[in-house]
């Protein structure tokens, strides 16, 4: 496969992420540089960018994101990004990114997925996150409906509990779908979309009743 053509690669973490699994800069570097390899591209510029505070959707204060897609323009090439939370967890920031015409790949969904996609993953990525809210608040009503003072040093306790409720509901599901997974990439599902339409194939729901997508297949995996 050749390697002539380049890409610019973006890595972002704060400084409370830095240490996390699959949210490091050497994590994120090492992924993106596999993607490059296997698909045919050469790196040609690394913009990696680390905030001190709480992440911003505003491009003007993400000024190695402002510098990778000037240098994307100049190489007439993409932006690769391990991951797609790490250009936003916002639908909106990333919709805007798309204006300045400069295309994005995401290591983890492959070299394939157009811009529309992106946005779906986007879309859903934050539907998921509203809904854990939502059930985090139905959670901590139940609590309070049950003589929970939420007021009193407890809340942080009961939060907690709530928020552990949810993530062990997500855990097990992802414990029960892995080995139909497995049993996809034995019969030779290799990528996310293809264990995806071996999954819709099968007739098995997402957590939610919908139907599964790269993205959501990776979130399982992730989990297991």
């Amino acid at each position: 496969m050749t390697t002539d053509r380049p890409l610019i690669t973006y890595i972002r973490v704060s400084t409370s992420q830095q240490g996390r699994s699959g949210l490091g800069i050497d994590a994120q570097r090492q992924t993106l540089q596999h993607f490059a390899l296997t698909e045919g591209f050469t790196v040609a510029r690394e913009f990696v960018e680390v905030e001190t505070g709480k992440g911003s959707d505003a491009l003007d204060r993400r000024p190695q994101l402002k510098a990778a897609l000037s240098a994307a323009r100049k190489l007439k090439c993409h932006v690769a990004v391990a991951k797609l939370d790490r250009l936003s967890r916002d639908v909106h920031f990333i919709s805007g990114l798309m204006a300045h015409k400069v295309p994005f790949l995401v290591a983890e969904l492959g070299p394939d997925v157009d811009p529309f996609v992106l946005h779906l993953f986007a879309a859903l990525a934050e539907k998921e996150r509203a809904l854990i809210s939502s059930r985090t608040r139905q959670a901590l009503a139940a609590a309070k409906a049950r003589g929970v003072a939420l007021g009193n040093p407890r809340l942080q306790a009961a939060r907690r509990r709530a928020v552990e409720a949810v993530t062990a509901e997500a855990d097990q599901f992802a414990a029960n779908v892995l080995p139909i997974i497995r049993e996809a990439q034995k019969a030779g599902a290799t990528t996310l979309r293809g264990i995806a339409s071996a999954l819709n194939a099968r007739g098995v729901a997402t957590a939610r009743g919908g139907q599964w997508h790269a993205k959501s297949v990776s979130n399982i995996l992730e989990r297991a």
